[in-house]
Formats: C-alpha cells, sequence, structure tokens
C-alpha cells in the first residue's frame, strides 16, 4: 500500500478548538478558514480578529461564535465513540483533498485516518442498481483492493455498498457520509458502517447530531472525488447525484472512468454520457490501473506549489500552514479596483474562481482576498467544486 508523504504536524490541542470555532462561524468558509489562518498564524488569533474583519466588511449582524467549552464537549462526545478530529494542516488529514481550493477546514471519523492518505479510488453509481452493476462494482472494489488501492464511495444503497463490502475484508475502504457519525444513512447501512469504522475508515464534514438532508450530499460527494485519484461510475441516470461527483472529480483534475451500459436502461445513461465526453471506458480493473498514476502528479498540485514539488511531498515547509497560502512574492494589487471588476461577474448562479480569475485579469490571491471579504459581508458563498455565488437575496 502506497501513502503520500505529509507534514509531520498535529495541532495542539487548545488550537484544534479554536480552529473548530472558526470553521463553525457562519460565514467562514473553507477558503476563507485558510486564508484567515496564514494572515493571523493561528487559530486563537482568527477567532479573535474574526469579529473586526466582518465589521469592516460591512456585516452588521454578527454571528455568534462558538466556544471553546462547545468543541470540547463535541470532542468527548467524539472520543467516547472511538471518533477523532482532523484539522486541515494535521499530518493524517488526507494528502490528495488537502490540494482543492475549498479543502473541508475539519473533518469527523471513525477507524483508521492513514486510509485517508491511501492511493485511492472512488466507485459510484445508482442505488437502485441493477444485478449486473452491482456485480460489476464488487468485482472492480474487489481488485483494487488487492492490488492495494483504497475504494472510497457514499455508503449509500446500491453501487456504493457494493464497493464498499467487496474491499471490505482487507480493510482499504473509506465511506464519505452526509451526516454525523452518529446518524447513519440509510439506517440499514448501521452495521457496515460499524464494520468500515473498524476496519477502514469512515469520515464527513458534519458535527455530531447532523441528521443527513439533501444539502449535505454534495459536500458527501465533494469528500470522495476530493480523497481519490479518480473516480469510477457504475450506472447513473442523467442529472444524478452520481454525475456530480464525476464532475467534481474533473474540476480537480483527477482520472474519471464509467462502465458502459445499455443505452435501453436509463441507468446507463450518465456514464454513457461520461464516455461521450472522453470519460476512460471500463471493462475491467486494468482499465483503471493503467491511468491511475503511482506519484502524485504535478498537474493535481496548485500552481505556486508545482515548483516545490519534492519525492517526500510537502518537505521543507517551516511552517505548518505554508501549503494553503498563496504566493507572497504577488504584487499588491487596489482591492477597490479589484472588487469593482470581480463583483459584476457574479450572480446567484455558481462560477469557478478560476473563471472570475481569467475574467477580471487579476492574481488569484488578489481575487481570492476580495472574494474572502465579501463572504464575511454575506454577499457571497464558496459552493462544493471551487465555485463562488452570490447569495440569493443578493442582486
Amino acid at each position: 500500500m502506497t501513502t503520500f508523504s505529509a507534514p509531520p504536524f498535529r495541532m495542539p490541542d487548545q488550537d484544534r478548538l479554536d480552529a473548530m470555532r472558526l470553521a463553525r462561524t457562519p460565514g467562514v468558509g473553507p477558503i476563507n478558514f485558510s486564508r484567515l489562518l496564514c494572515q493571523y498564524g493561528s487559530p486563537a488569533a482568527a477567532v479573535e480578529a474574526l469579529p473586526e474583519r466582518m465589521r469592516q466588511a460591512g456585516r452588521l449582524d454578527l454571528p455568534v461564535i462558538p466556544s471553546a467549552a462547545q468543541m470540547a464537549s463535541e470532542v468527548e462526545a467524539l472520543h467516547r465513540m472511538s471518533g477523532d478530529v482532523l484539522i486541515r494542516g494535521d499530518a493524517d488529514y488526507p494528502l490528495m483533498l488537502s490540494f482543492i481550493k475549498d479543502a473541508p477546514p475539519v473533518l469527523f471519523v471513525q477507524g483508521d485516518p492513514a486510509k485517508l492518505s491511501l492511493r485511492s479510488v472512488g466507485i459510484v453509481g445508482a442505488r437502485n442498481a441493477s444485478a449486473a452493476g452491482i456485480r460489476m462494482a464488487e468485482s472492480l472494489a474487489a481488485e483494487l483492493a488487492d492490488s492495494g488501492i483504497c475504494v472510497v464511495s457514499g455508503l449509500a444503497r446500491g453501487i456504493d455498498s457494493a464497493a464498499h463490502e467487496a474491499a471490505l475484508y482487507p480493510g482499504l475502504t473509506t465511506a464519505a457520509v452526509a451526516g454525523g457519525l452518529d446518524h447513519v444513512y440509510p439506517p440499514e447501512n448501521a452495521k457496515l458502517q460499524a464494520s468500515i469504522a473498524e476496519r477502514g475508515c469512515v469520515v464527513t464534514e458534519a458535527p455530531l447530531g447532523t441528521i443527513p438532508q439533501a444539502r449535505h450530499f454534495p459536500r458527501r460527494n465533494r469528500l470522495i472525488a476530493g480523497i481519490s485519484l479518480g473516480c469510477v461510475v457504475v450506472e447513473a441516470a442523467l442529472h444524478s447525484g452520481t454525475l456530480i461527483t464525476a464532475s467534481l472529480a474533473l474540476s480537480y483534475d483527477r482520472e474519471v472512468y464509467a462502465v458502459p451500459g445499455s443505452p435501453l436502461d436509463p441507468r446507463s445513461r450518465g456514464g454513457n454520457d461520461l464516455l461521450r465526453h472522453g470519460a476512460t471506458l471500463t471493462e475491467n480493473v486494468q482499465d483503471i490501473l493503467s491511468c491511475l498514476p503511482s506519484e502524485l502528479p504535478a498537474s493535481l498540485l496548485p500552481p505556486w506549489m508545482q515548483s516545490r514539488q519534492s519525492t517526500a511531498l510537502f518537505q521543507g515547509f517551516s511552517e505548518p500552514y505554508a501549503a494553503w497560502g498563496m504566493d507572497a512574492s504577488e504584487p499588491w494589487e487596489d482591492p477597490d479596483l479589484v472588487l469593482e471588476k470581480v463583483l459584476p461577474l457574479l450572480s446567484v448562479i455558481p462560477v469557478t474562481v478560476d473563471e472570475v480569475v481569467r475574467r477580471c485579469q487579476f492574481s488569484v490571491s488578489a481575487v481570492l482576498s476580495v472574494l474572502t471579504e465579501l463572504e464575511l459581508g454575506g454577499v457571497v458563498e464558496f459552493v462544493p467544486g471551487g465555485r463562488v455565488a452570490l447569495q440569493p437575496n443578493r442582486k
């Protein structure tokens, strides 16, 4: 089994509580969290500065920042169920996930977090899967596990469950779930989730007590796409949630594979459409392995990091948060002028940050800085896939 190297760092306990407080404050999204931490140097300093930052951004209804006691109580409850908290920057935070712009600041896990940084492949598909689809998911998952590849899926009925079950015996499976670790969905997979926690790893962005709702599942899909080097689609209807995962994988420059199916079966139309648009046709595990990188490709790294890649990725960084920031040598750009160019490009329809950068022709760091202020002011929101949109009540 191959893991990618990570920095030997784990945030101190008090900092972890403050990081949780910062991440759970309304208006502080993943990108905001990272920039605040880079700017102020510690979670405690970022939490202290946050109210004034929000006031400067024009936000009058300042959100309540959770207390350290509240976070400590949640951590204790998590530990009682053999769970743990991972903060972005921890050595055991999933390394592939850490490279995406909107990587979750905080994750909650049960099981072995080392499984999260193994070479991994996502297998996703229809809940109402056919017998043939389930058999294919089982075959691919079992053979990937035999090859030392961890299988990542979403613990849903059908294809997801079949993939988890097939990779469970060697312990090479990760379940990304939508709700809190104490709310299993679907309920009939309670035993499967417990088995994955024992032999593999269960991971979620949602804190304990979160009941899964429709809006939580795109975030679950982001975890599957972000942790994995590639994503295999086994049966998916057009416009299904499975295709959201495939779309996210593409946006993260990961490999996308699809198992072909009969054009007469609606469950095959999504996968067939992916093939039409360039996904790798997958009939057996060799079709996956032949395209799967054995080392972390430079194309998956942020541009500011590509020149720093080494055999032991992240070696040489003197600061635990250095890998999150933008290039400090970039010239300063007038934020008022950036705002003047950026705001007209935004609407309630999400657009990628890369597209905003391309159209306004300012640096990535300048655009992200302005978008951070707009998010703090409640004007915009960041959504999975590195996209940004105006809040629905804005014009």
